[in-house]
């Protein structure tokens, strides 16, 4: 069964209250990067951003943004993929969400990770609408901690 955000993005009140729960968890944190994986995490990585005063970082697929990047390969379910960010859109020492609308095997999380990690930021945590459990994906993350809103059944 396909898993999709597009029925919360339709209630106004319910998009609201989910950005609202991750503000809340996130304000005090000390986080200065939210970096969010192409497509969905652009559509709560920003509101949660600009909410907790840190900059948006968008982690996108190959030869997507301008200039120079860091990629970073992943394994997928039936291959490969790439992420990229700008070099010098982090800075040693920050303290950097992840974040993006569903979690499934945890590659694309994992290489987001490695990016912001790559580039001497400290990832707090990963944050995520939806997770699936029964693909294990927490074991993925090399303990690193994984809020999920929701978690499919």
């Amino acid at each position: 069964m396909f898993q999709d955000i597009t029925t919360l993005l339709l209630n106004h009140k319910a998009y609201r209250d989910a950005i609202d729960i991750f503000v809340e968890r996130y304000k005090d944190k000390d986080i200065s990067v939210v970096a969010g994986i192409e497509a969905r995490g652009f559509i709560f990585g920003p509101p949660i951003a600009l909410a907790i005063g840190a900059k948006f970082i968008p982690m996108r697929k190959p030869r997507k943004l301008p200039g120079e990047v860091l990629a970073e390969e992943y394994v997928l379910e039936y291959g490969t993929d790439r992420l990229e960010m700008h070099i010098g859109a982090v800075q040693p020492g920050e303290r950097a969400l992840v974040v993006d609308d569903l979690i499934a095997t945890g590659g694309t999380l994992c290489a987001a990770m490695r990016l912001l990690e790559r580039a001497g930021a400290e990832v707090v945590e990963c944050a995520c609408v939806i997770g699936l459990p029964e693909l294990k994906s927490r074991e993925r993350l090399d303990g690193k901690p994984l809020y999920i809103l929701v978690e499919s059944r």
